[in-house]
């Protein structure tokens, strides 16, 4: 079975491609009206956590370190493990878009969470 996951920041456009959209930043993205924008659900709970947003800082160089940090929180924060499980959940019968707001696309926590998503659904 295929999973398909994509990636994309909440100010990019609307596709009907897109599949199930979720929002999976802690606090609202900057500049976006919550009645303008097309999202399906919001996911506070699966964000990083304010501690590790804070050291990361958006900072490349330490994004191997942020990504080792933030699965250690998806594996070990029981409401970021439910919502890992309510996504695979989702996973089995849609595609779905996890919405950020960050401007990196290369070094972000949606990377992070779609390489962690994957991973699962190869060990099911």
């Amino acid at each position: 079975m295929q999973f398909n996951i994509e990636i994309k920041r909440i100010y990019d456009p609307f596709s009907v491609d897109d599949g199930k959209r979720i929002l999976i930043d802690r606090l609202w993205p900057r500049g976006i009206s919550k009645d303008k924008v097309q999202i399906d659900q919001w996911m506070k709970d699966i964000a990083i956590s304010s501690e590790l947003r804070k050291k990361f800082n958006h900072k490349p160089e330490i994004f191997d370190d942020f990504k080792k940090e933030y699965m250690s929180e998806l594996i070990e924060d029981i409401k970021k493990r439910e919502k890992v499980e309510e996504l695979l959940s989702v996973l089995k019968n849609e595609k779905i878009t996890l919405l950020y707001g960050a401007k990196d696309r290369e070094h972000n926590h949606a990377i992070v969470l779609r390489e962690y998503l994957l991973q699962e659904t190869v060990d099911k």
